[in-house]
């Protein structure tokens, strides 16, 4: 009797490093008329820039000359790489702009730089579907109004209250993403928190980030250590 193997469909071949950055190229070039001239200019500025050096500097020297075209064609390919990512950035951001659940995506991919958060908003809106989304790090909290602001502002001031009743001393800042004028554009988001002022150290973050984890943990006990209520305010300049 003949043998009969099941064997399982083998799993599709991812494409290559190459084909990655040419569908990002094309993704971002659909959605973003002006990425072809930054990118341009990108590549473009560190070439020339290597051919002047190598026409000032070289001394005529052939090795020398031909050393600083291959460091600006290096340069002009780092740089195109990073505005390639930026500018795909950008174009994948304003693709789910106004969609519920877009400043969640943006918190749970760009932030950095000493600031949390959860893709999960802390309040939803049944009727409207907007939504507060809260961050803690170094500025303190943030809460973040999805939607708009005539709509989700007394949204954050109830979840404001929630917070300066069990953390007093702790600055809270309204951020609006929606679409209102004065609003921040999705894409901006993680560079707005970081521009917030600085007032808590990193064991303060934590601190604040696990006693208003805890909130949501129907009356668990809050982790011990440090006493968020007794974090100070900043000092008047």
């Amino acid at each position: 009797m003949a043998r009969t193997t099941n064997s399982a469909p083998a799993a599709p071949k991812e494409p290559g490093r190459l084909k990655q950055m040419y569908q990002v190229f094309q993704m971002t070039r659909r959605y973003d008329n002006l990425a072809i001239w930054f990118l341009l200019l990108a590549f473009l500025g560190p070439v020339l820039v290597g051919l002047l050096l190598a026409f000032l500097l070289s001394g005529g020297q052939i090795l020398g000359f031909v050393l600083y075209i291959i460091a600006g064609v290096l340069g002009g390919f780092l740089v195109f790489l990073i505005v390639l990512g930026r500018r795909a950035e950008r174009a994948a951001y304003g693709q789910i702009a106004g969609q519920p659940g877009a400043v969640g995506a943006v918190l749970k991919s760009s932030l950095r730089r000493g600031w949390t958060a959860s893709e999960m908003p802390v309040a939803v809106s049944p009727k409207t579907q907007d939504a507060v989304y809260r961050a803690v790090g170094r500025g303190g909290v943030a809460l973040i109004g999805e939607g708009p602001k005539s709509r989700t502002q007394s949204m954050l001031e109830g979840e404001r209250r929630n917070i300066t009743r069990i953390l007093p001393n702790v600055p809270v800042t309204f951020l609006y993403v929606g679409p209102d004028a004065e609003s921040i554009p999705l894409h901006k988001l993680p560079v707005k928190l970081r521009s917030i002022k600085s007032t808590l150290r990193k064991p303060e973050i934590l601190a604040v980030s696990n006693r208003l984890n805890s909130l949501g943990r129907n009356g668990l006990p809050i982790p011990k250590g440090m006493d968020p209520s007794k974090v100070r305010s900043p000092r008047p300049r």
